[in-house]
């Protein structure tokens, strides 16, 4: 078992750089980035405590399995959140992270206080060593801690799915199953006699769920990433001319031989509604780059230099 330990804690590890590599340099996600290294402190507190000869070190390797999984709930509800379209205020927020701070600070006190376990032993089975404890008066409170975060993500999927906020409905559902996946695998673990601790499997196949979820979206946008209009925003307003008559102006500069096909027209649409590249990506559901290149097409065959150039025409 510490052989499939040391592998989990391997493949965890390259999770990091995979971040950098692929979703750092398209978009900031910093709770996807801390869940990632928090599972890889979880993963290396399960690895380091088969491999203990002593109840002391056994300990302090169960307190770095804790220092990963305090804060994995956290960010997996804060990136479900995100996806499935909520945000929260600041505070909250900090509420969360100090409760992650003073649950984790309870687990410290294991091997000078008594109330988290009362007692541990060390024991060997099939190649690895694996803590036999007698819980405290405090230890539900992990208990509460976990199941709390389980139902609250649970709410978040379900409230995106029922009011259909601005993930779609398949995503959504995607991450309720994720969610499931992990309480099953919790539930699993908890009626069970197995002495594999199954969460570190359950953590590893949670991480690269939400990193291919995250490649996947580069390609698209919501309308929650799309920041709303300031004062100070530029906007063109072409109200003054029916809706009709500007398309039909734009159109008169197209050569003889040119048409403007479907997605083309949904560029020009957007744009003579005053609209950004990245509001008309949201309305789309496509990338703002994939916008940028319709907008290229559709410059080149009306032979233009721009979006100025064709707004001048009602000037």
């Amino acid at each position: 078992m510490a052989i499939a330990y040391g592998i989990i804690f391997a493949l965890s590890l390259i999770m990091p750089p995979l971040y950098f590599a692929f979703i750092r340099k398209r978009q900031n996600e910093p709770w996807l980035f801390v869940l990632f290294l928090c599972v890889c402190v979880a993963t290396l507190g399960y690895f380091l405590l088969s491999l203990a000869k002593t109840v002391e070190f056994a300990l302090w390797a169960n307190k770095i399995t804790y220092l990963g999984q305090v804060f994995v709930p956290l960010c997996m509800f804060m990136i479900i959140s995100k996806l499935c379209g909520f945000t929260y205020k600041k505070w909250v927020t900090g509420v969360l992270i100090g409760l992650a701070i003073l649950m984790y600070a309870l687990v410290f006190t294991t091997g000078w206080l008594d109330w988290y376990y009362k007692s541990a032993t060390l024991e060997f089975e099939n190649g690895a060593a694996h803590l036999v404890k007698e819980y405290g008066v405090m230890h539900p409170t992990n208990l509460v801690y976990v199941v709390a975060y389980g139902v609250a993500m649970l709410v978040v999927c379900i409230i995106s799915l029922v009011r259909k906020k601005d993930a779609s409905q398949k995503l959504a559902g995607f991450m309720l199953a994720i969610v499931l996946g992990n309480i099953a695998m919790w539930i699993i673990e908890k009626i069970t006699h197995w002495n594999f601790e199954l969460l570190s499997v359950s953590y590893l196949m949670s991480v690269l769920a939400y990193f291919f979820v995250y490649l996947l979206l580069q390609d698209y946008i919501r309308k929650v990433d799309v920041p709303a209009r300031s004062a100070k925003t530029r906007v063109i307003v072409l109200d003054s001319v029916p809706k009709a008559e500007r398309i039909e102006r734009v159109l008169q500069l197209l050569p003889p031989d040119k048409t403007l096909t479907t997605r083309q027209m949904e560029m020009l649409d957007g744009l003579l509604d005053g609209k950004s590249q990245k509001e008309i990506a949201a309305d789309l559901h496509i990338s703002e780059n994939t916008v940028k290149w319709h907008l290229g097409i559709l410059y080149t065959t009306l032979n233009v230099s721009g979006r100025d150039e064709i707004l001048s025409l009602f000037k």
